[in-house]
C-alpha cells in the first residue's frame, strides 16, 4: 500500500538515509559503551561501570526508535554490522584502553552522534517532517549533555 503522510516519496527516502546513519552511529556507540561497561578497570571503577550501562541502556532503546522511524518512512532500517560499519562515522576501538580513555572515546562518539544528527534536521525541516525533526533534537540534547557530563569527568 503506498504511503501518504504528507511527505514525498522522495523526501522521505532522503530523510531515511539520514536516520540510516544516525541508528548506525547510535548502535556503534551502543556497542562500544557496552565494551567499555564490561572492560573498564581503576579508581573510578564503579562510577564508569554504572554509568556506561545507563548509558548502553539509553542507547538500546534510542536504536529501536530511530529504527521504526524508517520504517514509518516506508523503508528498511539497516540491521547488520556491514551495514553499521559502511554506514556509522563512528570508528571501533582496539583492544582495551584505560578508564581515562574510554571517557575521552565515549565523548567523541556522543559528539559524533549529535554531529550526525544535525546534519540531518535540514531535510527533516524542509519536508515538514515534525516528527523525525522532534526525534533529532530529542538526540542531540541527550547526547550534547552527556558528552559534558563525561568531559566533566576529565578535568
Amino acid at each position: 500500500m503506498e504511503i501518504d503522510i504528507g511527505i514525498k516519496q522522495s523526501d522521505r527516502e532522503s530523510i531515511a538515509q539520514g536516520l540510516s546513519r544516525l541508528l548506525a552511529d547510535s548502535y556503534t556507540l551502543y556497542l562500544k559503551t557496552h565494551n567499555f561497561h564490561w572492560n573498564v578497570t581503576g579508581p573510578m571503577f564503579q562510577t564508569l561501570h554504572l554509568m556506561f550501562e545507563e548509558h548502553y541502556t539509553e542507547l538500546a532503546e534510542a536504536v529501536d526508535v530511530i529504527a521504526e522511524r524508517i520504517r514509518a518512512l516506508g523503508f528498511p532500517a539497516p540491521g547488520t554490522y556491514k551495514q553499521f560499519i559502511e554506514l556509522s562515522s563512528i570508528k571501533e576501538t582496539e583492544g582495551v584502553p584505560n578508564a581515562k580513555e574510554m571517557i575521552k572515546l565515549a565523548v567523541e562518539g556522543h559528539e559524533s552522534v549529535v554531529r550526525t544528527a544535525r546534519s540531518l534536521f535540514p531535510a527533516a525541516e524542509e519536508a515538514s517532517d515534525e516528527a523525525t525533526a522532534d526525534l533529532i533534537t530529542q538526540r542531540i540534547q541527550l547526547h550534547e549533555k552527556t558528552a559534558w557530563m563525561l568531559r566533566s569527568l576529565l578535568e
